[in-house]
């Protein structure tokens, strides 16, 4: 994965539609928050749009940025061992890097440990539906030229399990929410060409070591067209974007309450009599 990531930078990166998107998104979640957030770190994020975001809030006094590769970053820095102390960080931020990682549940225990009390943590990485036209694409026409099929494209995390990871690491008043975006192409080669300048190409220990038949591909190419193209000809891809948020515990933050402190009745609230089927208000 280093090796392509460094391929795509050496040729330019590729399209950064996603990041320019998640950067706009980023910015706006931000804003949304009144908490200040003095220190903050872009944690492995490809491109310098999400660095670019941190920098010009009017409270940022330190900003660093940690990559995989140590190119165009302060630090070198595994997200799934960053090497920072406990607690140095107000914000932490990762976009499009965490579907890269081998280990989810712990890169979201490493962040949480990065932040001080009251931090935040926002992330956002591609979700399962990503690319799920190519994925069936190329399943099918594998099945079909080779009689079997093997992994071409990275799995991405379940949205239903992050919640629950974010809670297990460690998060308080975790959120999770989604951002589909569907992108056209000429054809399904064009979107391959563009998966290559990204540097997202198949990295999986799984995948066939066997070049890729030019005939299955060929077959991927127009199984993808036959399925997923609109009356104009130009196919479709679906890119699926996980934005995840956790705060690190603090005393002012708000808590649930304990089960029978209420101090009012619900059916005072929505006017109706206790215990009446037809939910019907009085009078």
């Amino acid at each position: 994965m280093r090796y392509a990531r460094r391929r795509a930078q050496a040729t330019g990166g590729g399209p950064d539609f996603l990041a320019a998107r998640i950067a706009e998104d980023l910015e706006l979640r931000l804003a949304a928050t009144l908490r200040p957030f003095p220190s903050a770190l872009d944690l492995a994020s490809p491109g310098r749009r999400a660095l670019v975001v941190l920098k010009e809030r009017p409270t940022a006094k330190l900003v660093l940025r940690a990559t995989w590769d140590g190119l165009d970053g302060d630090v070198v820095c595994d997200p799934e061992a960053p090497c920072f102390a406990d607690a140095s960080f107000d914000l932490v931020v990762s976009c499009l890097a965490l579907q890269h990682v081998d280990d989810l549940p712990g890169a979201f225990v490493q962040a949480r440990r990065l932040l001080a009390p009251d931090g935040l943590f926002l992330a956002a990485f591609l979700g399962g539906e990503t690319l799920t036209e190519l994925r069936q694409s190329f399943a099918a026409a594998e099945a079909a030229t080779t009689g079997g099929a093997s992994p071409r494209v990275l799995p991405f995390a379940d949205v239903r399990a992050v919640g629950g990871l974010l809670q297990r690491a460690g998060f308080a008043l975790p959120v999770i929410d989604l951002d589909r975006v569907t992108v056209r192409y000429a054809n399904a080669l064009e979107l391959m060409r563009d998966l290559r300048a990204l540097g997202a190409t198949n990295v999986l220990a799984e995948r066939s070591r066997r070049p890729l038949r030019r005939d299955t591909l060929g077959e991927a190419i127009e199984i993808y067209q036959e399925r997923f193209s609109d009356p104009d000809g130009r196919v479709r891809a679906t890119f699926e974007i996980v934005w995840a948020s956790g705060w690190a515990a603090h005393a002012s933050q708000q808590k649930p309450l304990k089960p029978g402190s209420a101090q009012a009745r619900l059916a005072d609230a929505l006017g109706v009599k206790e215990g009446d089927p037809s939910g019907r208000a009085d009078g």
